[in-house]
């Protein structure tokens, strides 16, 4: 058992909060348990930490509104009880937010909108952009458009995903359970608590339960694979109670509570082998030696300025390869403008992007969070 929680060195979190909690299995929004949710978050944010909230419960906010005592299966109902959900949902959280002088964004996504790059790049350039003027993104899945082919199918995926989306150190799931046990309590008594483990360990499959409440979508089992996600790009994840007192707070002050599944790789290395190894290269452009010593030496962001030539024919957040004026690669990353618009504002200041392309997607051609120096 570890003696300091991996959430107290994190400076990024993703915290994801269920169903049975959100609407108190059920019986409509628990806004008690909302409003000390937000006051925890708000203490997170003042020790210094970024947090994204992922939450359920707008499907059962919206059975609950229409009536509804049991969970519908069918895929237009569940957007109608999606759409009215989310109404209340949205404005529960801004009001017990904003007790704390805190801003929040509702962010609706499907899993097409991250398997898209381009999409991909949007969401994730504002996320960043939410969180640096301090405001905190409340996500869920967007199940008013959803279908079966491009559903997440639970929060858990959900939150995984925008771990790696941002590249939080560490993913939080709060549940109705303390944990992960050898076996199901329910059924076992003897079973045993796992406080410590490696994500991705296939024995943390074979010992998670099945199905979940008649509220969530997830179990025990959605979670351990969701931790094996988040660890992909080095991130960790702590499952725990959200019925225990001040279990962000705990959590943030080295408190060890819940499961505690570790990421074997560095969120650093992660991060660069899926953009050296994993995305097909659409491009290259070649840097002047200014912007070249701007990357590799000093880790700043390319600017248009900076680029001599571009080679291929990409769009908006494919994989492209920055190379010098001998043809060596430096770096490969995301890039924000397409091949097109990159030859006309190539060796132009960002303050020009806008007047020479109509609007400006950003300052940078390339961010230094979405490239890595080879």
């Amino acid at each position: 058992m570890t003696s300091t929680s991996v959430i107290a060195e994190a400076k990024r979190l993703v915290v994801k909060v269920g169903s049975s909690l959100v609407t108190d299995e059920g019986r409509g929004l628990d806004r008690q348990a909302l409003a000390r949710w937000a006051a925890q978050i708000a203490q997170l944010r003042a020790m210094g930490k970024d947090v994204v909230l992922v939450s359920s419960g707008a499907i059962a906010e919206g059975m609950l509104r229409l009536g509804w005592d049991k969970r519908p299966t069918h895929i237009p109902e569940l957007q109608a009880a999606a759409a009215v959900g989310q109404m209340g949902l949205a404005q529960a959280y801004e009001t017990s937010f904003a007790q704390h002088g805190i801003h929040t964004a509702q962010i609706l996504l499907t899993h097409d909108d991250l398997s898209d790059r381009r999409r991909y790049l949007n969401a994730r350039s504002t996320l960043f952009t939410l969180l640096r003027l301090g405001v905190v993104p409340i996500i869920n899945e967007n199940d008013t458009v959803v279908t079966d082919e491009i559903k997440f199918g639970d929060n858990d995926t959900l939150g995984s995903l925008v771990t790696n989306l941002i590249e939080a150190n560490a993913l939080v799931i709060l549940t109705d359970q303390a944990g992960l046990y050898s076996a199901d309590p329910r059924k076992q008594p003897d079973a045993r608590f796992i406080s410590l483990a490696n994500a991705g360990d296939p024995a943390l499959e074979l010992m998670a339960g099945g199905a979940g409440s008649s509220l969530g979508r997830g179990g025990m089992l959605t979670k351990i694979l969701a931790a094996k996600r988040a660890a992909g790009s080095g991130a960790h994840t702590v499952i725990a109670s959200g019925r225990e007192p001040n279990i962000l707070e705990r959590l943030a002050g080295g408190e060890c509570i819940g499961t505690e599944l570790r990421a074997s790789v560095p969120m650093l290395s992660a991060r660069k082998q899926w953009l050296a190894d994993h995305l097909q290269l659409r491009g290259r452009i070649t840097l002047d030696e200014g912007a070249a010593k701007a990357l590799t030496r000093d880790g700043k962001s390319l600017l248009p300025i900076g680029v001599t030539a571009v080679e291929g024919e990409f769009e908006r957040g494919d994989v492209v390869a920055c190379i010098d004026a001998s043809g060596q690669e430096l770096a490969r990353g995301l890039i924000n403008y397409s091949a097109s618009d990159t030859r006309r504002i190539m060796r132009k200041a960002s303050s020009q992007i806008a007047a020479i392309l109509g609007s400006m997607e950003a300052p940078e051609l390339m961010h230094r969070d979405n490239l890595v120096v080879r």
